[in-house]
This record gives structure tokens, C-alpha cells and sequence, in this order.
């Protein structure tokens, strides 16, 4: 698992880097300068050809690369000859350094344009931007969001993944959601960044189907004698229906690589009469069908749970004497408790309902003290639906391409403002750890997703280098500019005070990314 996380991540970073270091290479070599090392990663290098007057490496710490240009170190007090000096980094012109230094950014720009043409041309597959629970007592309930919602419009801007959220930042007015068969306007107040940063709880996975009798044996709920395997237990209980279908299921769910490969019995279905007037949950429970979430998958060895001889198999069904439906309500109803009180949780156990005492114990997560009692649920979840963007023909993908290349960098640029301000928290600041993690989990979802998020990577690599820090490509572009006004170089004492503060400022930059990274981690 490790190794292969550690393969999607060079796999992911490398074209980044490559078209990068690629850029700054082409500009050098029409400008007449000589290259001397061309490297993919640094530190010692594990293979190396020189072809012509350029070395050509990959090293072994693969977190960036580097073009080493003949001449390009203006601290140099070697004398050249008027030969060498026709092929010296520092002995072009203004205009032509600036093409150099400029072109490893702008390479990351093309390659971002490059990425979202191919993926509209030939069609990019996406995870549709499903909303997981939202509970009712939250503000996203009140202001108009359900449980299933899939995001389609937020403003103006088309939504077809979650991805696409990152580029909003604007104050929010509408949402359009799609709600089952029904296209539904929601007015919409809230700040854009506000709304980002608390919105990891809606996206959430969406409870499938599946319910188990007190004997532990696991059906497929149905309001028609027709399997809808897109329909989340949440979607089911708003239906408000008088006739339900319970469905034995025959395969066993943990072994289930795919949902949609799930067997089921439809010789032997049951059907339940209800009143449509009241929950559908909290009647099927009463009848005996409880939700798979309530069930305890494992238990912590040594946690309350586990003092108060919880077992796997046992289902939770009340707290405090309150019946719970889901196992978001043993976790609230947990929460509610004071510090070392007592909680009584009724258990189906062996088909009878038993009363066990549990005291939870405070634990850290997330910056929080939570109580926990040492659960896992036996929660099974609705896969990720798939949809597919093309553009209309040729020219339309060149202008959508272009808009989201655009519209990527503006808003990139925006949060890096927003972030220097302090109007966004530096813990949203990832490093290289969070780029491998997500960059893993994209390529585990598809390479669609594997593609837009090397686009935007590339888009805030080719920003970041263009930061007004000496050392980046930025801070190099800010001393041409200077030596335009300065009539010529600067001092060679200014040149190693600015290289200096540069090195810490990329220090201090690297410290914040990676100390968010372990944070996130432990």
C-alpha cells in the first residue's frame, strides 16, 4: 500500500516537475545559453546520460528539479572569455533572462491547459458532487440542502465534481441541485470560503440500503419490487411510502468490491405495510429491521466498549433510553453526556435487548476532545456515481480548456492572496504528504480525477514560483526588474542578503506545509 502511494505520487509530481524544468530549459536554449545539467529531482543522482553539452539525470529525492545553466550564478568572481560569455546565463539580456526564468511557469500554465484539453476532448469521468448527510439540525438544512443533493450550478459557475468547488470563492446567492428527479433552486446566503471550509461534514457517504433482522440476517430495502441500487437509505425514508420490500441479500458486503455486484434473493422478498404518515426508520425498527450502521462491526481492545463486553454483532439501538436510527445519533447522544457519566446503551444481543453501562473516555481528534466508547460501525455505503463531460467538438474544447486554465489561476491566485492576508488559516497550507495522499486517492478513484487535480497542482506550482522570494523564479524576475531601474546588477552584497532572507522564507514556507502535513497525519 505504501509503495504504491509512494509510485502514484512520482508518477503525479513527475510530468510537473519535468514540463517545469522543460520550460526553463527551451527558453535557455533558444536564448543561446548552455545547459550543463537538466535533473528530475535532486540530491544524488541514480542515473545520468550527457548528450551534446548537457547532462541529463534523475535524482533521488523526487520533490523538484533544477536546469543548471552555464554562468548563472552572479556571485561568481570567475573571469569568462568573450566566448564564454556568448553562452552565459548572465550575460544576456534582461529580456532574454526573464523568457528563462519565466518559462518554468508558464510551462506548468500550458501543461494545465494541456491536461483539461485532453480530458474534454475525450471525455472526463468524475465522481458527481453528492451530498452525503445533512442532518437537520444544521445550518445547511436550514438553508435548504437534503440529504442526496447533487451540486450542479453554484452562482453561475457549473459544478460537475466536488473538485470544482475549489475555485469558488465569491460571496454564494443560488445553488441548483439535482433532488432525485427534480431540478430544485436553493437561495443561497453564505461567504464562499466560509462555506468550503465547513463543508467536509456534507460530504459525507450516503448509508445504502441494507437493514438486519435480530438474527443477523442482512436485506436490501426496496420501495418497489425494482432494485434501485442509486438510492440511499436517507433518500428511502423521505419517500413517505405505505408498502416497502425487504430483498435477502446473498453476498456477504465486506467482500463486495463493487456494490453494484451485490446478489440478492428476489424469490424470497418480503413486503411490509407501513403508514406512510410516520418515519419509515423508526417503523421498521419497531418491526424489527434495524440499519446496518447500528451494528458494531469491531471493538477497541481495552476501550469502555470493550470493559462493558460489547461484541462484534451486537447492535446498538438506544442511548439513555432515547431509540437512536443511525449511528450519527449514538455519537450525538454520546457527545451530549458530561464528563465521566454513565451511559446506558441498549443492545440486541443474541435477539434479546440488553442494557449495558459504558462511561466514555476523552480522546483528542482533530483538534477536539471528543468522548468516545471504542465502536466501529458496520456502516456499508452507496458507491461514488460517476458522470461524463465532453465538449461539443474541436473549438469548444479549446475555449473550455483555455476558461478553466484561466479561471484556475485566477482563483489559485486568490486563495494564495487570501492566505497572505490571513483571511484563510495556514492550516489549509498542504505540503508533500497531503499532495501524495490526495494524489493516491484520485488515481483509487479515476484517472480523470488523477488528471484535473495534476492540472490544478501544476497551476499552483507555475504561482508559487512566481512568488517575489529570492531563490524562486519570482525573486529572480524582481531582480531584472530592479537591475532595469538600478541601471545594472545589483551589489553582490545585496544579491547574498536577498538570497538569504529568500532561503528562509522557502524554509519557513516548507516547515508551516510539512508541519500541517504530520498534523493531518497524527
Amino acid at each position: 500500500m505504501f509503495l504504491e502511494k509512494v509510485f502514484h505520487f512520482i508518477i503525479f509530481l513527475g510530468p510537473l516537475v519535468f514540463f517545469h524544468e522543460l520550460g526553463h530549459f527551451l527558453f535557455a536554449r533558444l536564448a543561446g545559453v548552455r545547459v550543463e545539467v537538466f535533473s528530475i529531482g535532486f540530491g544524488p543522482k541514480i542515473f545520468k546520460k550527457k548528450w551534446g553539452e548537457t547532462e541529463y539525470a534523475v535524482s533521488i529525492i523526487p520533490l523538484g528539479g533544477y536546469v543548471k545553466m552555464f554562468g548563472d550564478n552572479p556571485l561568481d568572481e570567475t573571469e569568462l572569455t568573450e566566448e564564454e560569455k556568448k553562452v552565459a546565463y548572465t550575460h544576456k539580456s534582461k529580456w532574454a533572462r526573464f523568457w528563462i526564468v519565466f518559462g518554468g511557469p508558464l510551462a506548468n500554465f500550458i501543461l494545465a491547459y494541456l491536461i483539461y484539453f485532453f480530458l474534454v476532448v475525450s471525455g472526463e469521468k468524475v465522481p458527481e458532487a453528492r451530498l452525503g448527510l445533512v442532518a437537520e439540525n444544521t445550518r445547511y438544512h436550514s438553508l435548504g440542502l437534503r440529504s442526496g443533493d447533487v451540486l450542479k450550478k453554484i452562482n453561475d459557475s457549473k459544478i460537475l465534481s466536488f473538485d470544482d468547488l475549489n475555485t469558488i470563492d465569491t460571496e454564494i446567492e443560488t445553488i441548483v441541485v439535482q433532488r432525485q428527479d427534480k431540478t430544485v433552486e436553493v437561495p443561497f446566503k453564505m461567504n464562499g470560503i466560509d462555506f468550503l471550509e465547513n463543508f467536509s461534514a456534507l460530504r459525507t457517504g450516503l448509508r445504502a440500503p441494507v437493514v438486519l433482522d435480530s438474527t443477523g440476517k442482512e436485506f436490501f430495502l426496496s420501495t418497489s419490487e425494482t432494485v434501485n441500487l442509486t438510492l440511499s437509505l436517507e433518500n428511502l425514508a423521505k419517500l413517505n411510502k405505505s408498502e416497502v420490500y425487504l430483498f435477502p441479500i446473498l453476498s456477504k458486503l465486506n467482500e463486495l468490491k463493487k456494490f453494484e455486484d451485490i446478489k440478492l434473493d428476489k424469490e424470497k422478498q418480503i413486503s411490509l405495510n407501513l403508514d406512510s404518515e410516520k418515519k419509515l426508520l423508526a417503523q421498521l425498527i419497531t418491526l424489527g429491521y434495524y440499519p446496518r450502521d447500528l451494528i458494531v462491526e469491531n471493538v477497541v481492545m481495552g476501550s469502555p466498549a470493550d470493559k462493558a463486553k460489547l461484541t462484534k454483532g451486537n447492535v446498538i439501538v438506544s442511548v439513555n433510553g432515547n431509540k437512536i436510527v443511525d449511528f450519527s445519533g449514538l455519537r450525538s447522544e454520546v457527545q451530549k453526556t458530561n464528563e465521566n457519566e454513565k451511559v446506558s446503551l441498549g443492545v440486541l444481543e443474541n435477539g434479546k435487548i440488553v442494557i449495558k453501562d459504558i462511561v466514555p473516555e476523552l480522546r483528542e481528534a482533530n483538534g477536539q476532545t471528543i468522548k468516545a466508547i471504542g465502536v466501529h460501525s458496520g456502516i456499508v455505503f452507496l458507491p461514488l456515481r460517476m458522470v461524463e463531460y465532453r465538449a461539443d467538438g474541436f473549438f469548444a474544447a479549446i475555449t473550455s480548456a483555455y476558461h478553466r486554465t484561466t479561471d484556475g489561476i485566477y482563483k489559485t491566485y486568490s486563495g494564495f492572496k487570501k492566505l497572505i492576508l490571513g483571511e484563510v488559516s495556514m492550516k489549509n497550507l498542504g505540503g508533500p504528504l497531503t499532495i501524495g495522499k490526495v494524489a493516491s486517492d484520485s488515481f483509487n478513484v479515476g484517472i480523470s480525477m488523477f488528471l484535473r487535480l495534476m492540472a490544478i497542482i501544476s497551476i499552483n506550482l507555475g504561482l508559487i514560483n512566481l512568488f517575489p522570494i529570492p531563490v524562486l523564479d519570482g525573486g529572480h524576475i524582481v531582480f531584472i526588474v530592479l537591475e532595469f531601474f538600478n541601471k545594472g546588477p545589483l551589489s553582490k552584497k545585496k544579491m547574498q542578503v536577498a538570497q538569504q532572507i529568500g532561503m528562509s522564507l522557502l524554509f519557513l514556507l516548507i516547515f508551516v506545509s510539512l508541519f500541517n502535513d504530520f498534523s493531518r497525519l497524527f
